[in-house]
């Protein structure tokens, strides 16, 4: 058994370069590298995150997901594998093997993941064998949603307080509201 030694680099708007040097077994599963490289980075890993395979371009290739995205369709031609049941050595293909992390898809932290050296012996858990540079807070990237448009997001601007979207206001009864005045309620 022996561990790999990955350098993952945050993509930030900063000039500085932010990066961990993550030490980890290579029959430990994809979630404890992520679990690894969230908290060395000082995230709380509440978001939503996929690992992709990559080449030295950075494509996106093979999905590792943090849940099963896949909801059982069998008709998938490729279907995202999970963290929690993939484990790394699988998916070590060349000697500088690169990845990409994408944590929080609204946010969208962009992780750059290369293995960096392949060590002979095993470590008893995985570990940050260097730290450069401060990680900036979680939420200090914005979402792509300013504070209170989520709120809008699904309303329609072409349509005015009092009109209604299907034209149920457009149909003429012949009646007005000041023929509704006398009605007495109950």
């Amino acid at each position: 058994m022996s561990a790999y030694k990955f350098r993952v680099l945050l993509d930030t708007e900063k000039e500085s370069e932010i990066f961990r040097d993550i030490l980890i077994n290579d029959n430990d599963n994809f979630e404890s590298l992520y679990n690894a490289i969230i908290q060395s980075f000082n995230f709380t890993g509440q978001e939503m995150a996929s690992f992709y395979m990559s080449n030295d371009n950075w494509d996106k290739g093979h999905e590792i997901s943090l849940m099963d995205l896949n909801y059982g369709d069998e008709s998938l031609e490729e279907k995202a594998s999970v963290m929690s049941e993939t484990n790394i050595q699988d998916f070590i293909q060349e000697d500088d093997q690169k990845i990409i992390l994408v944590y929080d898809f609204m946010r969208m932290w962009i992780f750059l993941i290369e293995l960096v050296e392949v060590l002979d012996e095993s470590i008893g858990a995985p570990e940050v064998a260097l730290a450069i540079g401060m990680a900036p807070p979680e939420d200090s990237r914005a979402t792509g949603i300013e504070e209170g448009e989520d709120d809008m997001l699904f309303e329609d601007e072409e349509f005015g307080e009092d009109e209604d979207e299907f034209g149920l206001d457009d149909y003429e009864d012949g009646y007005s509201d000041e023929d509704y005045s006398n009605f007495d309620e109950y």
